[in-house]
């Protein structure tokens, strides 16, 4: 056995398929065993060429070798190799974004319930009112539709049939078109194919000049447009010239212009610039016909002159006219400068607001922006944005088009009219304070358009006014194409013929010229001889002239003798430049004025620069001396710096005439050592010597040094030359390494030479032109190169080139030259051979043949000696032999020889650019073995053997060099894996098996010993993946053959019967483990799982960091193949399948550390039923509620692997799903015959494996509701982000599919996240969700198929229940998750077969799956999909019948149905009873049809239930309606907890869920009381089942807690008993469940403030810690006391518990709770207005505004007086009442504010009827509450049960006013510290002036007259009485006050004293007199005595 981490041998692929046959000759199986007939073509494409004729020389038919070499090197055709089926590989898998879209078009809208959801609170305002009114009547409500045949015993068998075709019935084909692409940067097996090389251009801007207009209108105007760049200065393009003249101004100069050409009359340009930048202006340049005077005289009229007062100087215009009209006939044809002015690019185009000069405006057009054009050519984004250097990045691809109107033009200075001039002038313009600002402008109007150039303009001209394409009609106005002369190199290889020159006089000097020479024009000619005729007619016009001139003429400085020009004279060069060819000046005298005999022009002096100079184009700055006479004969092939005998010179033969000339030209290379080699491979070809290069003549003999010397040269060359020629060097390299050169008779070897000089080429581009490379490295231009450009030489010499216009259409390599008239070109002075026009005359030491190749290459070679000599024979030898020399040779052959052989520098060169030797490698092989037909040949003779040993030797050579891990080694890593990619298609494919294995060989040898391994095997990932991605990756691993050992030919599979018949044959476990022969068999799908395997092995060391890649392998193979058009067949995706077995094993192996996408978050608002399994519940409900039993909270059935797996780094959740998403899609296509067999064979545990991923499965793929189509708009952001969710704005769906929703997207968010930005549009989240939908109903579809697989595998075995149960579990696992209705019906179909199947699953044993399914069921029956409840209550209706069937009773079933409904009831927000009573109508309805059980007592029991379940929900239908309403909901649910006191469970559960709301609204009083009566209720049940001293004895321990406690005492024993079965057998009903209830109590009164309270619950506890010897908790505990009392200490005085107030509802707007009356408790410092307003607000939204009144006083309300149609709220503030006894034991706040059930309010009135009247008639009623329970309570308000009234007569009145004002007096005196303030305060109110007649007057009015009646005598004596003590306190305080106030208040208390004694004398005698009836008891006494 090969351990995992080795490779094992692969099988002999080609050997295999000849000795395996498939038997089948059709089919779709045929087509996996073997690559297609048309795998690759070899296509010769014509390229596309821009204009309409391709650009070639005139001359075509006379061109010298160089120039036919180039021009065929720009014409011919591509040369592609065509690869048919290379995009179906994994690089170019369709998982793309946009792909998939395509491929999910037409998917079926899944329907969720989630998604199907009303809105939250639509319905109930309709539904509000009727609700309570109407009770529903379950009789006449509707059922759904019954499921046909339901009630039939059908045989499971056929059940399980047509479930089977049910489910398999239009299922979605493809499983990856549903699954998000995962995000990987660009694939690493994606070679994109190279782009087409092309003509470089930069953005492209287009130019319309529109208009041009002076104030004045006298001659015409001529106009240049052109770009220079300040910073690098120098001009960017060549001029513009254009003619905005009227006809009129044209006319004037008829006579001296012939008829203008229609390409001179464009308005429009297109400029390119390369380097945009801030320092790029537009000059423009105006030019008028020559006049007498200076620029300043001729501009003067153009200053002064406004277009307004035409009029006013009509005469002097008319004379300007004239004399302009008399100029322009004599000197129409010379020009003179006039103006200028500048435009700085780059404002317009970021439309930075106006111009640099403040009087142009832009208006600035509105036209759509051009699409943006790449342009990948330049050299790389990375050096552009180098070199825009601070500046902000310029774009002008993207701008608004703006239209400029410049309005002043500066006049242009004589002496300031070259370039350096300008540039210091635009550098000046940019500065704010410009000097050119100071200047009197020109004023005009130039108009001017500038806008991104779009795609493909028409009607445009090239440089060479060549038409582009798309030029409808030859008559339209064209648009000029300007050409770049880019501000630095651009790194572009020629694709165009172009040769044009620019010449730019400069200046002249004749300052030291005798004689008058001051007017003075250059006239420029480029001549072929020396003739004047010979004027060639090459100079391009300008504006509105013919297209061609044979002279141009500058323009002149008037008066100037040493002018400067500022021309550009344009020339077309010829294809063929002979030395006669040069450049002529002829420097002209023009006199302005007319005089008498003097000619218009004199010459003044003549110069001239040859073109040619030793062969090659002489261009540069040149400074010529000026000739004063004509040239002498011949002068054209010397240059004039030479002193030719007898000619006059100006200045003595000094330079004085400065000029450039620049070349831009795709055939002259302007390089020496390129022009060198190409001389010199020329000569070679022509076979003429010697050569003359330069000043050197070479001699033959001397040719070969020369040669290899030149070559090895070509490293100093310019780097921009040899980029833009490099197309035809590689060319002649590639030329000289297959047909080595005869020189002197000798073979001259020159492979090492080319390919060194290759080696080192491809190396400079890559180091200088990074930023031009794809990811692996490759360099554009090169990959462009191989892709479209090279080819095979043609192998014989003379025959035309495979294909059309092969390379070197006719080259004489080692042939007979023949004689050929050749143009005298490059200066070559050849001494021709042998002149025979039939070459194949042998006999001559220089015509060559093939034969000999052969003789030689076998024998006179010995290879390992000789590799390296050169092979040179001499020719005698070899001509004794047959005369003819062996030249040819296989490029291939030769590259794989060199790239063994060489070493040093070379090979280092070598390795770095390995990717394009290997390129070329695989493309000369296919040429070749197209061209020798050999494409069909079979593969292990198409090539010798060896060529095969060079290869083996160079991988195995560059796996050594790579596994070493330097900087190289990724880029050698993939350039050879594309390599042995590429070979898989034509190479024997079993010898490039046996090279990836050697690859792996020798990366396992170096695993061990690197510090990082990790590396090497992500390199060995990329190779794995880049070899996998060939297009034929599936036949390669041969998935038609059987695992059979290799030797034995194994039995032909028929394609029929795909595996059932052989898969007995072989041991099943082969197919799905990585056993050997699978490994062999299926040699790279081995690989990658291999790989698998060993990366997510938790042991494996520091491989973490790659499962994500190793994944994304996988993920991406199986989604390429799922999307392949090959495999679609479901036969043959079975066999793709049967290629990924082992993967559910390695899968099943990382359960532990797979992402737990069921995992439940830690904390999560109560509202969210996970968390209340967690802590509070019984162990039923809470299981019912969280949908899982509780033991497996974690993860089912993983007991081995929780413990140890856990520590192992768990996968990123993104990992895990790609995973999965690979496994459900082996599930999904593989055999299911062959699972099943598989599943048969394992294990009890590795099925629970299974399933335990299964049950992941459903979590991971889950569906997430779609929120546009559930959620309020306004929210979209709660829902991605997965915030809590606000109670009234669930998202839609009922319990369980909601939140679990929720849930799971607040730990799944980040998967998506980088998905998910918040911006999509809708239609996107519409569609996401569409997608995700089919998505979640796939997978669970194919987890349901399994499933199935599963229970069929297990009716067989024995060991079934373990396994059913875990069965079960994943189904009720999706059941509880969000589904769709279809995926449901399946469900709901597969769950019922299998409780047929096996019901004792259910029902017998001690499981909580029946509880559970209940819960589901119910669930789904209160669905607002019909199909979906149709399904749900008949699974539940067949629940119950067989429950009822084995013992005929289903009290389980019962039980847990009940339970189930209402913690649903309670848990779920938006639960929807109406769908739940339709359900139970269906239930009845069945079990009235159901036939068999008609006469048993099933169908009375099944109406009970029902009948119990209808009466929960209608509570819950209140529930619903008062969902917005707090107080009232928690009544609800008190009634509901009410409605359970028989059972304990529920009734738990309910005061969970009421203490979960109350903490919510933050009422922690309250819901410490929900815990005190829970654990009180615990104590109970826990004192009936055990008696334990130390446990607190039932409800009565907790009086001393709450008063209200008692309620919780259990019910007569008869009702229920605890042990009985499924009563209190929840976790709470236990010791520990009780602690844990009593701490959350203690918490909840701590944070309510509730000290004391603490202090009672920690009673009952201590005892229970001390029992059971619990130190820590009680050190705890303790603390927490102490805690608890400090703070009372700390927080005296401070603490405030609440305000309560009495509310009254009346009106029948409120239902229930019309005329109920409550004490509300509020927080503390709640006012009366806070409380009234949020009610009338509540109600008000609920019944409308208008409907609601808050009764404003606190009178008896009087029904009678209502308003029927409105509702009445009264709100009173009342406060707690204590009688005087109880006021003993309320000593503290905590006292007052605790166990409080009175409360009492104050009624002032008077008895006619006003509320106040005057002292004597002012009567008080007080109103004395008792509620019906103490508060707090565990709910926040009370029904009011008892109310008394006390009436206060006006005398009682004063009375209590009296005791209040002394009570407040006493306690500001007493105060300590003292508080002055309080104390003065009170003062005043009792003794102030102004108050004097408060009390005073109570007195006077109750105490004057001693009352009539006597039953006020006591009244009156305790008010006389109260008199007294008031006045005793005054003093008191006075006292006090004294001794605080300081001397500024002296005088206030001198007041306050004089006040007291004026009050205290005139209360005086009313206080003194005693009522004498009140003393009658003692005075007869006295009297008797007095007797």
């Amino acid at each position: 056995k090969v351990p995992l981490t080795e490779a094992v041998d692969p099988v002999d692929l080609e050997e295999y398929l000849i000795t395996h046959p498939l038997a089948v000759d059709s089919g779709p199986l045929r087509d996996l065993l073997e690559f297609p007939r048309d795998d690759i073509e070899v296509v010769y494409t014509p390229r596309e060429c821009r204009t309409l004729v391709s650009a070639v020389p005139e001359e075509r038919y006379e061109m010298d070798p160089h120039v036919r070499d180039c021009v065929r090197s720009y014409t011919e055709d591509w040369a592609i190799v065509n690869r048919k089926y290379y995009k179906m590989g994994t690089g170019f898998n369709p998982n793309t974004s946009d792909k998939q879209k395509e491929r999910q078009k037409g998917l079926p809208k899944q329907i969720f319930e989630s998604d199907e959801a009303p809105d939250g609170n639509s319905y109930q305002d309709e539904q509000v009112m009727c609700l309570t009114t109407l009770i529903f009547d379950l009789k006449n409500s509707l059922p759904d539709a019954l499921l046909p045949n339901l009630l039939d015993r059908t045989p499971n068998e056929e059940i399980d049939h047509q479930n089977d075709d049910q489910r398999k019935s239009n299922r979605h084909k493809e499983l990856f078109a549903l699954h998000p692409a995962p995000d990987e940067e660009e694939p690493i097996e994606r070679l994109s194919v190279p782009e087409v090389p092309k003509e470089h251009f930069g953005q492209r801007l287009l130019v319309k000049c529109l208009s041009l207009k002076f104030e004045i209108e006298i001659e015409p105007i001529f106009a240049s447009l052109a770009l220079y760049d300040v910073k690098e200065k120098k001009k960017i393009s060549e001029n513009f010239y254009f003619d905005l003249n009227s006809e009129q101004m044209k006319g004037m100069l008829r006579p001296h212009v012939p008829p203008a050409a229609i390409s001179t009359l464009a308005r429009s340009a297109i400029f390119s610039i390369t380097y945009p930048s801030q320092d790029v202006f537009l000059v423009i340049k105006l030019e008028k016909v020559l006049q007498q005077g200076d620029i300043g005289e001729c501009a003067e009229p153009y200053m002064i002159f406004k277009e307004a007062d035409a009029a006013k100087n009509k005469e002097k215009l008319e004379k300007l006219k004239s004399q302009s009209e008399q100029f322009c006939q004599r000197l129409g044809k010379y020009r003179m400068p006039f103006a200028w002015t500048a435009i700085h690019l780059m404002n317009i185009v970021s439309s930075a607001g106006s111009l640099e000069r403040d009087s142009t405006e832009v208006e600035v057009g509105t036209g759509g922006s051009w699409s943006e054009r790449r342009n990948s050519s330049i050299v790389g984004r990375r050096s552009l944005e180098r070199t825009t250097s601070g500046d902000e990045a310029c774009n002008l691809t993207s701008f608004r088009p703006a239209t400029l109107t410049v309005t002043n033009f500066f006049k242009q200075e004589g002496d300031r009219l070259s370039d350096e001039d300008l540039y210091k002038f635009l550098a000046d313009m940019r500065r704010p304070s410009s000097v050119l600002r100071r200047l009197r402008p020109i004023t005009a109007q130039l108009k001017i358009d500038i806008s991104p150039a779009p795609e493909n303009p028409h009607y445009c001209l090239t440089p060479e006014l060549l038409q582009v394409k798309l030029y409808p009609d030859s008559r339209v106005r064209p648009t000029r194409e300007i050409l770049e002369f880019p501000a630095r190199d651009v790194y572009v290889p020629n694709t165009t013929y172009r040769n044009l020159l620019y010449v730019y006089p400069q200046s002249l000097n004749f300052a030291n010229r005798q004689g008058s020479a001051r007017n003075i024009t250059v006239k420029v000619q480029f001549m072929y001889g020396e003739d004047p005729s010979n004027a060639m007619p090459v100079i391009f016009g300008k504006s509105s002239c013919p297209e061609f001139f044979k002279e141009a003429y500058t323009a002149v400085v008037y008066h100037n003798r040493s002018p400067d020009f500022h021309e550009e004279i344009k020339v077309k060069l010829p294809a063929t430049l002979t030395d006669h060819h040069h450049l002529l000046f002829t420097f002209y005298h023009v006199s302005c004025q007319q005089k008498q005999n003097t000619p218009l022009e004199t010459p003044v002096g003549y110069t001239w620069i040859p073109m040619l100079q030793n062969g090659r184009l002489k261009t540069g700055q040149f400074c010529l001396p000026v000739s004063l006479e004509k040239p002498p004969q011949a002068y054209s092939v010397l240059s004039p710096e030479v002193p030719l005998p007898g000619m006059k010179w100006v200045d003595n033969h000094k330079g004085v005439f400065n000029v450039e000339v620049v070349a831009v030209s795709s055939i002259h290379t302007q390089d020496p050592y390129l022009d060198k080699f190409f001389a010199l491979v020329h000569a070679l070809d022509e076979h003429m010597f010697p050569v003359r290069i330069g000043d050197m003549r070479i001699m033959e003999n001397n040719l070969e040094n020369e040669l290899k010397s030149s070559i090895s040269a070509l490293n100093s060359s310019q780097l921009e030359p040899v980029v833009r020629f490099l197309h035809l060097l590689l060319d002649k390299l590639i030329l000289l390494v297959v047909r080595p050169p005869v020189i002197a008779g000798q073979i001259v070897n020159l492979g090492q030479a080319s390919f060194e000089a290759m080696a080192s080429i491809i190396n400079r581009l890559h180091k200088n032109l990074d930023g031009n490379q794809d990811q692996h490295g490759r360099n554009s231009l090169l990959a462009s190169y191989i892709y479209y450009v090279f080819r095979l030489p043609n192998t014989y010499p003379n025959s035309p080139s495979p294909g059309p216009g092969g390379l070197g259409g006719s080259m004489h390599y080692a042939t007979m030259a023949r004689s050929a008239v050749r143009p005298a070109s490059l200066n070559l002075n050849r001494s021709r051979s042998l002149s025979n026009s039939n070459p194949d005359i042998s006999g001559t030491p220089t015509s060559p043949d093939d034969e000999v190749r052969s003789i030689i290459g076998s024998k006179a070679m010995d290879r390992s000696c000789n590799r390296m000599s050169s092979h040179t024979e001499t020719s005698s030898f070899l001509q004794t032999l047959t005369g003819r020399l062996p030249t040819k040779k296989l490029f291939h052959e030769e590259l794989a020889l060199q790239w063994v052989v060489c070493s040093g520098s070379v090979r280092e060169a070598a390795l770095q650019q390995a990717w394009f030797f290997f390129e070329l490698m695989v493309k000369s092989m296919v040429h070749h073995l197209y061209f020798a037909d050999k494409l069909d040949a079979p593969r292990k003779n198409r090539f010798p053997e060896r060529f095969m040993d060079d290869i083996h030797l160079g991988c195995v050579f560059e796996t050594t060099v790579l596994s070493n891990i330097t900087m190289l080694s990724s880029l050698l890593n993939t350039s050879l894996a594309f390599f042995l990619h590429d070979l898989l298609s034509i190479m024997d494919r079993g010898f490039v098996f046996s090279l990836v294995k050697a690859y792996y060989k020798q990366i396992s040898s170096k695993l061990y010993s690197v510090p990082n391994p990790s590396n090497l095997v992500s390199l060995r990932l990329d190779f794995l993946r880049i070899i996998c991605s060939h297009e034929h990756y599936v036949t390669l691993n041969l998935p038609c053959s059987l695992l059979t050992p290799p030797a034995s030919p194994s039995p032909s599979v028929s394609s029929s019967s795909g595996f059932s018949t052989n898969v007995q044959d072989q041991k099943i476990a082969n197919m799905f483990e990585l056993s050997v022969p699978f490994r062999q068999q299926h040699y790279l799908a081995g690989l990658v799982l291999t790989e698998l395997a060993v990366i997510l092995d938790p042991e494996a060391d520091g491989l973490f960091g790659l499962h994500k890649k190793v994944i994304n392998m996988v993920h991406n193979l199986l989604s390429s193949h799922d999307s392949d058009l090959r495999y679609s067949d479901p036969q043959v995706k079975a066999r793709v399948a049967m290629l990924y077995l082992p993967l559910i094993g390695v899968i099943m192996e990382t359960v532990p550390q797979l992402y737990d996408f069921t995992g439940r978050p830690s904390c999560v608002a109560v509202d969210d039923y996970e968390s209340e399994g967690g802590s509070m519940i019984s162990q039923t409900v809470a299981m019912a509620i969280a949908g899982t039993s509780i033991p497996q909270l974690t993860r089912p059935s993983m007991l081995l692997s929780v413990q140890t797996g856990r520590q192992h780094s768990t996968f990123s959740a993104e990992s895990s799903r790609s995973l999965l998403i690979c496994l459900l899609w082996v599930l999904k296509n593989a055999d299911e015959s062959v699972l099943q067999k598989w599943f048969t064979d394992l294990s009890v545990l590795q099925l629970n494996r299974l399933l335990d991923l299964l049950y992941l499965c459903v979590s991971c793929f889950e569906y997430k509701v779609c929120r546009y189509c559930s959620v309020p708009l306004k929210l979209p952001e709660r829902h991605v982000i997965g915030l809590g969710q606000a109670p009234n704005q669930s998202p839609s769906g009922s319990a369980f599919g909601s939140q679990e929703n929720l849930r799971w997207r607040k730990d799944m968010t980040h998967w998506r996240q980088n998905t998910e930005k918040l911006d999509k549009s809708r239609a996107e989240i519409e569609h996401e969700a569409l997608t995700d939908g089919n998505l979640a109903t796939e997978a669970n579809l194919i987890i349901l198929d399994t499933l199935e697989i599963v229970v069929q595998t297990v009716s067989v075995t024995e060991s079934k229940e373990s396994i059913l149960g875990g069965v079960l579990k994943v189904l009720l696992h999706s059941m509880a998750c969000n589904q769709s209705a279809l995926y449901l019906q399946h469900c709901f179909a597969t769950q019922r077969a299998l409780v047929s199947k096996f019901p004792e699953l259910l029902f017998e044993e001690e499981t909580e799956q029946c509880a559970d399914l209940c819960l589901r069921l119910l669930r789904h029956c209160s669905s607002s999909i019909s199909t979906i409840r149709s399904h749900a209550s008949a699974s539940l209706y067949l629940l119950m019948r067989q429950n009822f069937e084995i013992g005929n009773n289903f009290a389980r079933v019962k039980m847990q149905v009940t339970m189930s409904l209402s913690s649903l009831v309670g848990t779920s927000q938006n639960f929807n009873e109406e769908f739940l009573r339709r359900s139970l109508k269906t239930i009845l309805t069945y079990a009235e049809e159901d036939l068999e059980l008609r006469d048993t007592t099933f169908p009375d029991q099944v109406q009970d239930l029902v009948f119990n379940l209808h009466m929960i929900l209608s509570d819950t239908v209140k529930m619903k309606e008062h969902q917005e309403d707090p107080e009232m909901l928690i009544d609800l649910m008190y009634r509901i907890a009410k409605g359970y006191q028989n059972s304990p469970d529920l009734r738990l559960t309910w005061l969970q869920n009421m203490a979960g709301k109350h903490s919510e609204r933050s009422n922690h009083a309250e819901s410490a009381q929900c815990f005190v009566h829970s654990a009180a209720l615990v104590a109970e049940y826990l004192s009936m089942l055990e008696d334990r001293k130390y446990l607190p004895v039932g409800c009565v321990t907790f009086q001393n807690i709450s008063s209200n406690v008692l309620e919780e005492s259990a019910v007569s024993d008869d009702v229920v008993s605890p042990d009985e079965e499924g009563i209190c057998s929840g976790k709470h009903f236990t010791e520990a469940g009780l602690v844990g209830l009593l701490e959350q109590a203690a918490a909840s009164f701590s944070m309510a403030g509730m000290y004391e309270a603490v202090n009672e619950v920690y009673k009952v506890l201590i005892p229970i810690h001390e029992a059971n010897r619990d130190a820590k908790k009680l050190s705890t505990i303790h603390g927490k006391l102490q805690e608890a009392f400090s703070k009372i200490v700390h927080q005296d005085g401070k603490r405030m518990f609440g305000t309560y107030f009495r509310v009254g509802f009346y009106g029948t707007k409120f239902g229930d709770l019309d005329e109920q009356e409550f004490v509300y408790k509020e927080p503390a410092i709640t006012k009366l207005a806070e409380i009234s307003h949020r009610l009338e607000g509540f109600y008000g939204e609920r019944f409308g505004e208008d409907v609601v009144e808050v009764i404003k006083d606190s009178n008896p309300v009087d029904k009678l007086k209502l308003d029927p149609n409105k509702a009445y709220i009264q709100i009173t503030y009342v406060e707690p009442y204590f009688d005087t006894y109880e006021m003993k034991d309320r000593i503290t706040y905590f006292d007052k504010n605790y166990n409080l059930r009175r409360f009492m309010y104050c009624t002032p009135f008077t008895l006619d009827g006003r509320a106040h009247g005057e002292l004597h008639e002012q009567f008080k009623r007080k109103t004395i509450l008792t509620t019906s329970h103490a508060f707090p309570y565990i709910k926040t308000r009370i029904n009011v049960i008892h109310k008394e009234e006390i009436i206060l007569t006006p005398i009682e009145v004063a009375i209590e006013d009296m005791q209040k004002k002394t009570q407040e007096l006493a306690f500001a005196t007493h105060q300590d510290p003292a508080d002055p303030k309080m104390l003065q305060m009170v003062l005043q109110g009792s003794v102030g002036t102004t108050v004097n007649q408060g009390p005073l007057e109570v007195a006077q009015v109750f105490l004057s007259e001693i009352p009539n009646d006597p039953k006020l005598f006591r009244h009156h004596n305790k008010l006389r009485l109260c008199f007294k003590d008031f006045t005793k306190r005054c003093e008191d305080a006075l006292r006090k006050n004294k001794s605080l106030i300081g001397p500024d208040q002296k005088e206030y208390q001198r007041e306050l004293e004089r006040n007291y004694h004026r009050l205290k004398e005139a209360l005086q005698p009313l206080i003194n007199r005693k009522i004498p009836q009140l003393y009658k008891a003692v005075l007869p006494v006295a009297c008797h005595r007095w007797v």
